[in-house]
């Protein structure tokens, strides 16, 4: 889905639909995990308004440090990142719920923030509207022009002559593998001058107990979030998943420096998913891989971006080196 709102006089307007080309990748994205050998989903699928909600209380457990620890870092280093862009876009790509974008407004002055566009980039509609109409409370000036979609689509209405600080923040690339990193931070480079700036966000390597319990919380929230892409498939594909019959499981694997997130069948089952017409028999104990969370140190994340023609700037971390905000620009840029 494709929409697009643009705030005028503190309202949202809404003018563009759905189109069919993206239906249509849905559609391949789904298939071809779900034929593959080991069988996975695409986690972008977490994320309609149920999705939305549990992510946001998954990010107040006790036992999921890293959103209260990237928050703390925007807070510290927020007048560091944003001086030089008290003018142009200010990009977030995923950008939920308004917690951390606030972190970066708050550090600059009202009469700035009258000359920020904040363009929030999302995939559901609904969390997006809510939390761009919620920041048009708090700061009235703020112009917002909104794009629901994935972060993988193109971004054709920027405006190239507009100076620009693209966000990613939560660790949200370490869902990407190797080659889909470079691919997706190749694609922000590509729309990048030579005086835009690039904040990632990025959880760091531990303990793998401490990772194992950020995603195995108490509560069983992060279970619920787990289950609830079989509920978008059911609703948006017509697929008959019963949640019930699946099982949460999440493990790091030292291999790849990643958490790996499973939903683990409890019985063998027949799976049909009208909208595709795929149907498919899941053995007991069978999994279907829902996300991939890796992990980094420096080392690690300046190989990355180097492959998408970037370089690392500045490194913010905590005392704990829990976890990191990497400052980025285009190869050979000055400012």
């Amino acid at each position: 889905m494709t929409v697009i709102f643009e705030s005028d006089c503190n309202r949202l307007k809404v003018f563009s639909a759905l189109t069919g080309h993206e239906g249509n990748r849905v559609a391949e994205e789904v298939e071809a995990g779900l034929t593959a050998s080991p069988r996975t989903l695409p986690s972008k699928y977490f994320y309609d308004a149920r999705g939305s909600k549990l992510f946001e209380e998954i990010c107040d457990l006790p036992e999921y440090y890293q959103t209260r620890t990237e928050l703390a870092l925007l807070e510290e280093f927020g007048s560091d990142i944003m001086a030089g862009f008290a003018t142009g876009d200010l990009i977030e790509l995923g950008s939920g719920a308004n917690r951390k974008i606030r972190a970066l407004l708050d550090a600059l002055t009202a009469a700035q923030r009258s000359l920020i566009r904040y363009v929030p980039v999302d995939i559901s509609e609904t969390a997006l509207i809510e939390a761009a109409e919620h920041l048009l409370e708090l700061y009235p000036n703020l112009s917002i022009m909104g794009l629901v979609t994935d972060f993988h689509h193109p971004l054709e209405r920027l405006d190239p002559s507009r100076r620009k600080l693209f966000l990613f923040l939560g660790s949200t690339i370490g869902n990407l593998d190797d080659d889909q990193a470079t691919e997706f931070l190749s694609s922000v480079a590509a729309l990048m001058d030579g005086d835009d700036r690039f904040l990632l966000g990025l959880d760091t390597l531990k303990e793998p107990a401490v990772l194992e319990r950020a995603y195995n919380d108490a509560a069983g929230v992060t279970a619920a979030f787990n289950k609830n892409i079989l509920s978008v498939l059911n609703t948006g594909l017509g697929a008959n998943f019963d949640e019930g019959a699946f099982d949460h499981l999440a493990f790091f694997n030292p291999e790849l420096s990643q958490i790996e997130m499973h939903l683990v069948a409890r019985r063998e089952m027949e799976i049909a998913i009208e909208g595709i017409g795929l149907s498919f028999v899941m053995d007991e104990g069978e999994s279907i891989r829902t996300e991939i969370c890796r992990k980094f140190d420096r080392t690690r994340a300046e190989a990355m971006v180097r492959r998408a023609g970037l370089h690392v700037t500045e490194w913010y971390t905590d005392s704990a080196d829990a976890f990191a905000l990497a400052l980025l620009e285009k190869e050979g840029a000055t400012i």
